[in-house]
């Protein structure tokens, strides 16, 4: 899968960020642990907005207990590592990708279902980018993430393929994989887990 999701981005991640995640490992935990949260809820929303389309459905219902049960593994490793919780701002990535879903159905629809293809893709090129660098523990959870993230892209552009128009979703997915390369190649004035290239204060 990791050639397509590469195929798919518009850009690698830059070193200067995975550099910020290794020198700032309990934020991006805590943020990691959020980024699941919001994944499930994703999700939930969706079926609560969509429940006439059953294939959705059935897709969100299992990504949301997934991403659940992801948010308490990352829960207990921060527990282990004596991560406190505290409140942390959210990136600006997922607002900046969102600006690109048009207002009205179904089309909508099918710009959501994109953008999560690409939040999904650039989680699990992430944990790519960190896998070699983190010690055993950490590093082997998210090297068994890569796959559920992976599968979760495929179904978010499955679906939108499903819903879609190619010739549409073609180009929303070019439009969005300009703004996403944007997102992450410029300067960002926070680490997150999906922030771009951190700026030192």
């Amino acid at each position: 899968m990791l050639p397509e999701i590469h195929d798919f981005l518009g850009c690698r991640t830059p070193d200067a960020w995975v550099e910020a995640a290794l020198s700032q490992q309990d934020i991006m935990l805590l943020d990691h642990k959020n980024c699941e949260f919001k994944a499930a809820s994703t999700a939930m929303s969706m079926i609560a907005k969509y429940g006439a389309y059953p294939d959705l459905v059935m897709m969100m219902s299992r990504l949301a207990r997934e991403e659940l049960v992801h948010h308490e593994q990352v829960l207990r490793l921060m527990r282990k590592r004596k991560v406190e919780w505290y409140p942390l701002s959210a990136a600006r990535y997922a607002s900046g990708l969102r600006v690109t879903v048009r207002t009205h159905e179904p089309v909508k629809l099918v710009d959501t279902l994109v953008v999560g293809a690409f939040i999904e893709a650039r989680s699990c090129e992430r944990f790519e980018a960190l896998v070699p660098h983190l010690d055993s523990e950490l590093g082997g959870f998210y090297s068994g993430l890569l796959k559920s993230e992976a599968r979760h892209f495929q179904g978010y552009l499955k679906l939108a393929y499903q819903y879609g128009d190619v010739a549409d979703v073609n180009r929303v997915i070019e439009k969005v994989r300009a703004v996403e390369a944007g997102l992450i190649d410029s300067p960002d004035s926070e680490f997150r887990f999906h922030s771009g290239i951190p700026v030192l204060t």
